[in-house]
This record gives C-alpha cells, structure tokens and sequence, in this order.
C-alpha cells in the first residue's frame, strides 16, 4: 500500500511526524510532499518516509501560482502513483482537490481543527471542491458529527486521533521552575503552553485564538480575591506574529504585574510542566490542543467547551470545563481546583491513564491503516 501524505510547512506539524513514521512500522509505503526541504524534513527521511518537495499550500499570492502548483503536484502523482493521498491542512486540502479533479485515486483529509467549520464561507468552499473520491477523518467527535450533517453519506467520515509518544512524558523536579522564577514554594504556579496566534480580523476575531488575554483576565479575578498565583506563558509568537506577543505581554504585565512571566518558545516543556499546579487551555477554536500533553504529566488540566476538549476533559473526572471566551467562568474553574486539591488531583489521575489509552500514536496509527485498508476495499 503506498500513501502520499500532503503537509503545507516542514515546520511543526509532530503530530503528522509521529503517524507517518509508525505507518512505515506497519509496511505502509509512505510519501509525504514538503515546501521544502528544511527543519523537521530530515527527520521523515531517517522514519522511513520518501519525501518530495512542493508547494502545497494556498496563500492570496496563489491567483498568480495555482496553474504551476497543480501542474507540479499532477507530476508527482504521476511520478509516485499512490494508492491513496492523504492531506492534513485545509489549504493543502483545497489544492489536492483541485489538482484531482480528473484523478479516480480516493483521498482523505484528516481534520487537524475545526475552524475552518465554523464559518460559513470557508466550511463552503470545501463542500464545495469535495467529490465522490473524497474521505474524512475527524481528530474529534464535534468535527465528526459537523461533517456527517454536511454529507449525504455520512460512512465517508471516520474518527482518528493524532496520536503521540505517551512515553515521553516524565514529570521531574516540581521545584525547578520556582527556581529559575524565583519566586515562592507556596505560590500556586498557573500554566499555559501555546504557540501566540494573532486575532484574524475577517473571522471577527478580537482576541488571540489561544485566549491568552482570557487567561490574563481569569487569573487577576484570582489575585484580586487573594489568591496566592502566578501565571506562567510558554511559547512564543507563531510564524512571526511578533507585534501581537509584544500586546499580551503588554496586556499581562499591565493587569499582573510580576505576577505572570513570560517564557516564550521552549524546548523543555516537560520540566516546566512539572512545576505547574494547574494547566489552563482557555481556547476560543481547538481540536484537543495541549490537553494532551499536561494530563501525561498529570497536571490538573482545565479547557475551554470547544471543539475536541470534551472528547477529552470529562468534567469533573478527568478535568474541568469552562466557557469560552468567559474569564469569570474561568476563574471559577481554577478557584475550584484551588480549594479543592483532592478534586484536581483525582481528576488528572483519571485523566492521565484514560489519555494514554486514547493517544497512543501506534493505536491510532493502526487506526489509519485500517481506515485504508476499508477504502480501498470499496474501491
């Protein structure tokens, strides 16, 4: 079975590593497609993986190169002959469809997040490009069942989660981030990790889609009630978004003061999580975001009530549920967990061993091959 894989950027994107290099593991012949090759690119070729370099990605500068972008990509789908193209990014998505609209080759999109179903135009335009070739595979159950009410033939959606290593997460000192933070034991250390992407003004977005200023805003009701917190930020701004980093942290230090700390982008995210008594992830649009990662480490983890967070945060047995886009409601959250330790711990105890059960990249690798397999059956 040979599979090309489309990925839009050879930056990030793990998740997609990660499932590609345990489908090699299972006899898989896997491609992927790269704009070029540079950071992560090396490391598909070391998993097994062939990769080819292309531009799959839309952008407005795309009116003047489509013509030249779908003639490259029909020559490598000519040149590789897959059994099956599978895509990972809604842009790249919308160019395979193009690419293909002559092509019998069935392909997938495996849906990394639901924003793009959350508005009318952009939901549109993919139903739109969509074909009798076309497959979906949901990473959560909201994305799932927004899908199946799109299609007349709702067995073309499965449900896959982009699986991780689970063992690599290890918790360490706890004492080590009040070291480098200098600040008190008994300080209760509050916790987000997320890249910063700035509002976008034509999705009438006013606030970071992370909600980093919701956060902001939720933990100085904590302070203004007494609560002994601080708020740690990790991760720095995405893809250049600089002059929006430079706003929250204005924004933080304005409402925090030394109270909240700013970490920026980071290689050692599990030592710092071993030091958070509470992970927050106050997102306005998600999949499951970093809800993974703070349950193996068994940090007591709060979400926003959005998209894939509920497949995951069971409220009040593996973790809590807030509003979205509600500081008040948020602070409530952790002002429960606050007094309530017994609660948190509990919770992130369930929430750990129910998310390595869910998670497991070789789990849900196997899942994907069978979601092959059962495609190409029927074709």
């Amino acid at each position: 079975m040979k599979v090309l894989h489309l990925l839009k950027t050879s930056h990030g994107a793990s998740w997609a590593l990660r499932q590609m290099r345990e489908l090699v593991k299972l006899d898989v012949d896997v491609h992927v497609v790269l704009p070029a090759y540079a950071a992560n690119a090396s490391k598909y070729s070391d998993a097994g993986v062939q990769v080819h370099i292309a531009d799959m990605d839309l952008s407005p500068g795309s009116v003047f190169t489509l013509a030249f972008q779908i003639w490259q990509f029909k020559k490598l789908l000519k040149k590789i002959c897959p059994d099956l193209v599978h895509s990972h990014f809604y842009a790249s998505t919308l160019l395979m469809r193009l690419a293909m609209r002559s092509s019998p080759i069935p392909r997938i999109f495996q849906v990394p997040g639901p924003l793009h179903l959350e508005h009318l135009f952009f939901r549109t335009l993919e139903m739109l490009l969509a074909d009798k070739n076309d497959h979906w595979v949901a990473s959560c159950e909201w994305t799932r069942t927004t899908y199946q009410s799109l299609l007349p033939d709702k067995k073309k959606v499965f449900l896959s989660y982009y699986g991780t290593d689970t063992d690599d997460f290890v918790k360490e000192n706890r004492a080590c981030i009040q070291d480098e933070l200098g600040i008190s034991v008994k300080t209760k250390l509050i916790g987000m990790v997320a890249y910063m992407y700035p509002p976008k003004r034509y999705l009438g977005q006013k606030r970071g889609l992370k909600g980093h200023e919701d956060l902001v805003d939720a933990v100085s009701i904590l302070v203004d009630q007494g609560y002994d917190v601080a708020l740690v930020f990790v991760g720095g701004a995405w893809a250049g978004a600089t002059a929006y980093e430079n706003k929250v942290v204005a924004y933080g230090k304005k409402k925090l003061g030394d109270r909240v700390f700013f970490l920026g982008t980071r290689s050692d995210v599990t030592r710092l999580y071993s030091g958070f008594d509470m992970a927050v992830h106050p997102s306005h649009s998600e999949n499951v975001g970093g809800a993974v990662e703070s349950l193996l480490m068994k940090i007591p983890t709060i979400t926003t009530n959005v998209g894939g967070f509920p497949d995951l945060i069971k409220h009040r047995q593996t973790g809590l549920l807030a509003k979205a886009k509600n500081p008040r409601d948020l602070a409530q959250k952790m002002i429960c967990y606050l007094e309530n330790p017994g609660l948190a711990e509990k919770n992130s105890c369930r929430g750990y061993a129910y998310t390595r059960q869910l998670f497991d990249v070789k789990r849900t690798a196997g899942e994907i091959k069978k979601i092959y397999e059962k495609i190409l059956l029927k074709e």
